[in-house]
């Protein structure tokens, strides 16, 4: 660099004088305006809007570019498949924005169920029509399931800015909500079932006073110790045969939704002593309760017509008539009851004789097969009449004070072959046993489940 600018000086001294002048000026000037102050670089870009032309690009500021949307493309299904390559073909020079459909406003309200409210008057006070209401419960199940609305449930509506009903939502149990939809054929139901979590949980009772009232004692519900004594209601008489000291032991389910308990399930194996007597059952996967030796829980008969009453008179064949004062037999036993209290039919069977007579009040006697016929006297209501069909447990008539008696009660009766036979202790012939194919996979059931409940009441009782 030293030895070219030597070189360049020896030149601009050969030059005339004039030159020297003229090339020093213009090399002046060059060096003036290169130290002269500049205004900061600027880009521009093709663009419609003034106020983003003239701003400046700053390094790391970020801007929001506006961008036309293209007209939204409605395409079938079937067009669909030829609608994406071209789509596809474009994407490296272009970007495509597709504008999302705008969803109708939908609003939601709810309604709790008053006592004498019909859907009629519901749909009237959220303001729709009745023609509504029967479009919508022109759906089968969604007719089934609100018609039967209770007070204190709770109704959800959805409806659009117009009005129109959308859908309904019925909580029918902590598990099932029913769902009504409007669609393009009317309304459309389902059932939505949340997923239920089960555990298993153990209850111990010993009997002082009342079967119920253990039941009460040891925290089970109404309706679970309704299942035990049903369970076990063709061995027991729990009306006769219960005494202080008996006592139960059961497994069954305690159901959970999102971790909140939802309420009981099944009750999975049961054991009951009643008078040293010890009785086992345990639920099959066909639904059915069995003995451990795999027969049937199930007998053709239940060993009473009615349930947690007590009794006033048992089967005696010498007794001395309440009213008469003479000694008449008493073929039968005497359920005493309120008036009123449900009563009925012990077995399956027809009904032959329904009537009404100064000595028997109102009566029922039903025929089971060829050798057993049952007889239930003064009733203060009839609820079948001769040539009915009648199931193991149906409604029959209820508790009376009619004919020949000094209170309420009913008179049942068990016929053998046309013998009177002892109610309590005739041996009822049995429902269908497993088979020996279904037995292995029962004894597997019943082994797990007789060892829980003997695990559960062995620490219960130690730690009472």
């Amino acid at each position: 660099m030293k030895v070219l600018t030597i070189r360049m000086a020896g030149l601009l001294k050969q030059l005339p004088r004039r030159h020297q002048l003229l090339l020093s000026g213009v090399c002046l000037a060059t060096l003036m305006v290169m130290l002269l102050p500049s205004e900061p670089a600027t880009a521009s870009r093709n663009t419609s809007d003034p106020e983003l032309a003239d701003r400046q690009l700053i390094l790391g500021e970020r801007f929001e570019v506006p961008v036309k949307l293209k007209p939204q493309v409605t395409t079938t299904d079937a067009a669909a498949p030829q609608l994406k390559p071209a789509l596809d073909s474009t994407a490296a020079a272009d970007t495509v924005a597709v504008q999302e459909p705008v969803e109708p406003s939908v609003h939601w309200s709810g309604y709790e169920v008053k006592p004498g409210d019909s859907l009629a008057r519901i749909f009237d006070v959220m303001g729709f029509s009745p023609q509504q209401l029967y479009r919508l419960t022109q759906d089968t199940r969604a007719n089934k399931y609100l018609r039967k609305i209770h007070p204190g449930d709770t109704l959800r509506f959805a409806k659009d800015a117009d009005g129109e009903l959308l859908q309904v939502a019925y909580q029918i149990s902590p598990i099932d909500t029913l769902i009504v939809s409007q669609t393009e054929n009317g309304y459309v139901s389902e059932i939505d079932t949340k997923e239920v979590q089960v555990q298993e949980a153990f209850a111990y009772a010993e009997i002082e006073s009342s079967f119920w009232n253990a039941g009460i004692n040891a925290g089970l519900t109404d309706n679970q110790i309704m299942s035990i004594a049903n369970i076990f209601g063709w061995d027991i008489d729990f009306a006769l045969d219960l005494r202080k000291g008996d006592e139960f032991s059961v497994i069954y389910e305690k159901e959970y939704v999102d971790g909140e308990f939802a309420g009981y399930g099944r009750v999975l194996a049961a054991e009951f002593v009643n008078q040293d007597r010890k009785f086992q059952a345990i639920l099959h996967s066909n639904g059915e309760y069995y003995a451990t030796n795999g027969n049937a829980m199930r007998k053709s008969f239940l060993r009473s017509p009615v349930k947690f009453t007590y009794i006033s008179s048992s089967f005696n064949p010498r007794r001395l008539h309440p009213v008469t004062g003479r000694v008449r037999p008493h073929n039968g036993i005497d359920y005493a009851a309120n008036v009123g209290t449900p009563v009925m039919s012990s077995g399956s069977g027809k009904v032959i004789a329904s009537a009404y007579n100064n000595l028997n009040g109102n009566y029922v006697f039903i025929q089971h097969g060829e050798r057993y016929v049952t007889k239930y006297l003064h009733l203060s209501k009839r609820t079948v009449k001769r040539g009915d069909r009648v199931k193991q447990g149906d409604l029959i008539g209820r508790v009376g004070a009619t004919g020949r008696v000094t209170g309420a009660h009913l008179h049942y009766e068990f016929l053998v072959d046309g013998v009177h036979r002892n109610p309590r202790t005739v041996e009822f012939p049995e429902a269908e046993s497993l088979t020996a194919s279904e037995m292995p996979e029962f004894n597997k059931i019943a082994e797990q489940r007789l060892a829980m409940l003997a695990d559960n009441r062995r620490v219960f009782l130690a730690m009472r």
